[in-house]
């Protein structure tokens, strides 16, 4: 038997002032599902005392009535209360138009009662249409140890990847392991080169990681073995690095795809690639190479497939990468790639239409670069080497919960400067640690109250009454804190935007620490009030927990 997911109060709330517009627009009858000219919004007021939602609907209806915006909202405001009924509690006409809406100490009761009975499915399931994502993210060559600079794109993928699950998506993530090709051979030349007492070749791999290889690798000293062989085995050893460095931190893969495995076999997985873009009629010969017409698809410039020796590019395992994933049935494809890769995203696109595919359901998300910032100077804080810090190295410095909510903190098209001072600090400046202590102190104080008052309070039979018959403001700005996350997961999942839920979860635990100054919880009198607030505790508790687990940070009982 199928069940129809219960929509939360705000979106219900929207859906009525959808109605509402089309009803006073008169294109539909009563009853009847309509919109009006462009979707209304719904929006917190900026100001306090402007009621708890307003919408721009009345102006949007302007232009197709003829009536000034503000003779419309009064007539909207009717059709709302037909709706809503004694949730709608008053309105007000403000501005060129707004119409400002107060609702009922009871529907903000509802709101609790809902995140709570939704439970960790809260929030979730709001995608209108579920698709299977092929997610590729960090992808960094196997020639060396996870950089720092690589925990951004790590700790994006990983919490944009639980957005989009819990939106609705099947999301498998992928790592693509770079172990062809010639920057493979460099790195077995210079374990090699180390291994015999030497200096790496200039074009080749320096840092003490090297010489650990060379220690360890077997046979990177012995002639009879092959530096391809040297290089494959050295691959090998960083990638299980990687892998240990990537598990440390949180992130998991659905799968390691090698690009040697798009050369392998007769026909290749390149090959069948390139003859596809053949049949297509996008590929020619010039000066003994083949070239992928890509400027027809708005490259600005054609591409090399297959240089003039025979051998392969780069760009044909890529694109045979991109074509292997489409057959594999994945509907989208979203990459995180460096802030190098401005070009590539055009090349790639252009492909992609090669070979039939939609370019709008290829992402290349760029990502821009990480400065760690110590005693307010950019630092590289590196302890063994000068080249580059290593991930690892953060995360002994300021641990796993930190690195990941900062590197989430801000967009992932902007560049960010790690502040390593206040990562390590345990004050309320630190927003990991604001965020995580709230939801601690919370725990502490269901503690206080015990297992049995708890969950007598949360009973679906509970009075949750207030003895003046009012909420505390505090009470009703948490509440709708709490019903705003839906939308706040539906626009970070739409526009890959996990530092938005890393803002709402620093939000809330304000709205929270508010709250519990202003309104008492354990022992409040009367005995109603206490379970109320309580409910609020546990439904707020679980919702830091929620997003905290979709950032991919600890939920700490206590600090």
């Amino acid at each position: 038997m199928s069940t129809v997911k219960a929509m939360d109060p705000v979106s219900e709330l929207r859906e009525a002032v959808i109605s509402a517009a089309a009803a006073v627009r008169g294109d539909v009858h009563e009853g009847e599902a309509g919109a009006a000219p462009s979707a209304p919004n719904l929006e917190r007021p900026k100001r306090s005392g402007q009621g708890d939602y307003a919408t721009n609907a009345a102006m949007l209806l302007a232009p197709a009535l003829g009536v000034a915006p503000r003779e419309i909202a009064p007539r909207l405001a009717v059709e709302l209360a037909q709706r809503l009924g004694e949730a709608l509690v008053s309105h007000e006409v403000a501005g060129p138009g707004f119409l400002n809406l107060t609702l009922s100490d009871a529907w903000h009761r509802a709101g609790v009662r809902h995140v709570l009975t939704a439970g960790e499915q809260f929030a979730g399931g709001g995608a209108s249409n579920p698709e299977r994502i092929n997610l590729e993210f960090v992808s960094a060559n196997p020639t060396g140890p996870v950089v720092a600079a690589s925990g951004r794109h790590a700790a994006y993928g990983d919490s944009l990847a639980r957005i989009l699950q819990h939106h609705g998506h099947s999301v498998h993530r992928e790592y693509y392991v770079n172990d062809a090709g010639t920057q493979v051979l460099k790195l077995g030349e210079s374990v090699r080169a180390r291994a015999l007492g030497q200096e790496p070749p200039p074009d080749g791999y320096q840092g003490a990681y090297v010489a650990e290889l060379a220690a360890t690798v077997e046979g990177a000293a012995d002639p009879a073995v092959a530096v391809s062989v040297v290089a494959e085995r050295a691959v090998e050893s960083l990638l299980e690095r990687i892998k240990q460095t990537m598990s440390r931190y949180g992130v998991s893969y659905d799968a390691y795809f090698s690009e040697r495995t798009l050369h392998a076999g007769e026909p290749s997985t390149v090959d069948r690639a390139i003859e596809q873009l053949q049949r297509t009629g996008h590929v020619y010969e010039h000066d003994g190479a083949t070239w992928l017409r890509t400027t027809t698809f708005g490259d600005d410039k054609d591409r090399v497939l297959v240089r003039g020796d025979g051998a392969p590019t780069y760009f044909a395992s890529d694109v045979a990468y991109m074509e292997s994933k489409r057959e594999r049935g994945f509907e989208r494809q979203i990459l995180a790639v460096g802030a190098d890769h401005h070009g590539y995203v055009a090349r790639m696109k252009a492909a992609f239409e090669s070979l039939g595919g939609d370019p709008d359901s290829l992402e290349l998300l760029i990502m821009q670069l990480v400065h760690l910032v110590e005693n307010n100077e950019r630092t590289k804080m590196s302890k063994r080497r000068g080249e580059f810090v290593e991930l690892d190295e953060l995360l002994d410095e300021i641990g796993v919960d930190a690195t990941r909510f900062f590197m989430l903190q801000s967009s992932h098209d902007r560049t960010l400067d790690l502040n390593l001072d206040l990562a390590r600090s345990h004050t309320a400046e630190n927003p990991v640690y604001y965020v995580q202590y709230a939801h601690a102190r919370i725990a502490s104080v269901l503690a206080r109250l015990g297992p049995e008052r708890v969950a007598q309070a949360l009973a679906q039979d509970a009075d949750w009454s207030s003895p003046d018959g009012e909420l505390h403001p505090a009470e009703r700005e948490l509440i709708k804190k709490l019903l705003a996350l839906p939308a706040e997961i539906a626009e970070a999942a739409e526009r890959r935007a996990p530092h938005r839920i890393a803002n709402y979860s620093l939000e809330l635990a304000q709205d929270f620490t508010a709250f519990y100054r202003d309104c008492k919880v354990v022992g409040v009198e009367p005995h109603a009030l206490e379970s109320w607030r309580i409910a609020i505790c546990v439904a707020t508790q679980r919702t830091l927990a929620l997003v905290l687990g979709l950032l991919g940070v600890s939920a700490p009982e206590s600090m």
